[in-house]
């Protein structure tokens, strides 16, 4: 459009008005989502057990005049703000909490819940996507959203399952794009973590079984030796498998557990081994069972013992589309600075937001969370993890203008304005 500005968010001189609406906003509802995220954090839930935190989701969407709707197994919502006409974003964050003790002993918000803590931040991400709905819903109601977003509060990442859970439910029908945050305590609460392509890893578990006939450990040549059968498998598996994909892809098996036998001088009749297969490319990960099954059966093979493989699919790899990092970079530029977007690496940990790539082009990204300046170790897993909570309006920031981006990608912007 002629002599009208537009920006990463769309809309003539949208990035002029964005930023001084989102300062407004925050001013007003900061305290209301800090104290949000306190609460959570008091009382976690483990997957599938989240009826308090889906309850108190389920409350404040609608007395911001929304309709969400209850996942069917009872926890996790679904909320849909602005009109069907037009593309659709989905914003996802995950509910649930860990089996850990909470070991923080000065904050006012410790865990009421003994052996359960908030120690991933899932409490984070569940107070910043409702903070952008809030915003975004307020700009639904004045006809402003030139489509839907569609806030995704998913149950059990941890376990995992909640992500699939969502998808049977229709959670990615429409959907154009989806995108989520992640605290990471490496990095510095105002700062953005990036990465175009797999940004965490596939998860999957292996349980191997070795049997054949046991003996006496002086006479192995009578016997199948199980014990060296198994300690073959377990060490010529791993590097077999990792050279029938390309390097590229992290392919990796390690075990986590192996026994087998009781004494020293009989040879058992079985033996197992369990571990994880981790990998960063979803290609490779696809193929990883038949490749595995196919390698067991050659060593096995060749020790005279039998071996089955149960292998125990986790998540997928989390591949994020380069577009999609680009609005968030966009996103982070507007509302955060230019230099708000910084480089992450890669994790071989685990994260079921795959499962929504797999499906929709998306892309998740690290939301710094340490207090700018601080030298302590921190990690997430663990029963003292805490965030600085001035993360919080970063990631609404971050959020709102993200949504914003990709509902403007590729649209006419005539007469877009902000409330």
């Amino acid at each position: 459009m002629p002599g009208v500005a537009s920006s990463p968010a769309g809309g003539p001189d949208t990035a002029g008005a964005l930023r001084p609406q989102l300062d407004a906003f925050l001013a007003a509802h900061r305290g209301e989502l800090v104290e949000f995220r306190r609460d959570l954090h008091r009382h976690p839930e483990l997957g599938y057990a989240e009826h308090r935190t889906t309850a108190r989701i389920v409350e404040r969407l609608r007395q911001a005049g929304l309709a969400p709707r209850v996942l069917p197994k009872g926890t996790g919502v679904l909320c849909d703000i602005g009109p069907e006409d037009g593309p659709t974003v989905a914003l996802r964050a995950d509910i649930d909490a860990l089996p850990l003790q909470d070991e923080k002993t000065t904050v006012p918000y410790r865990s009421t819940v003994p052996g359960v803590a908030h120690a991933c931040g899932h409490d984070v991400h569940t107070t910043m996507v409702l903070g952008a709905g809030l915003f975004l819903a307020r700009q639904a109601a004045a006809g402003l959203l030139p489509g839907r977003v569609r806030l995704v509060f998913q149950p059990a990442e941890e376990s995992p399952g909640g992500a699939l859970d969502v998808l049977a439910a229709g959670g990615a029908v429409g959907v154009d794009r989806v995108f989520a945050l992640h605290c990471d305590p490496r990095i510095e609460v105002g700062e953005l973590g990036l990465r175009a392509g797999a940004i965490t890893a596939a998860c999957d578990k292996v349980y191997v079984r070795v049997t054949g006939p046991g003996g006496h450990t002086a006479r192995p040549h009578l016997t199948a030796d199980l014990v060296y059968a198994l300690a073959k498998i377990v060490t010529e598996l791993p590097a077999a498998l990792s050279r029938r994909v390309d390097p590229r892809s992290s392919l990796s098996l390690v075990w986590g557990r192996v026994s087998a036998g009781s004494v020293a001088n009989a040879i058992p009749d079985d033996g197992i081994a369990e571990g994880t297969v981790r990998c960063l490319d979803d290609d490779a990960w696809h193929r990883a069972p038949e490749m595995m099954r196919s390698l067991l059966q050659s060593v096995a093979a060749a020790y005279d013992v039998e071996a089955s493989l149960e292998y125990v699919r986790g998540v997928p790899p989390t591949v994020n589309e380069a577009a999609s990092v680009d609005m968030f970079r966009d996103a982070a530029a507007l509302v955060l600075g230019p230099d708000g977007a910084v480089p992450t690496p890669q994790s071989l940990g685990g994260e079921d937001f795959g499962w929504y790539l797999e499906t929709v082009p998306g892309a998740l990204a690290r939301l710094g969370v340490r207090t700018p300046g601080s030298t302590g170790d921190y990690d997430l897993h663990r029963g003292d993890f805490d965030v600085d909570e001035g993360c919080i309006p970063v990631g609404v920031r971050v959020l709102t203008a993200t949504a914003l981006t990709a509902l403007w990608d590729g649209r006419p912007v005539a007469g877009a304005a902000l409330a």
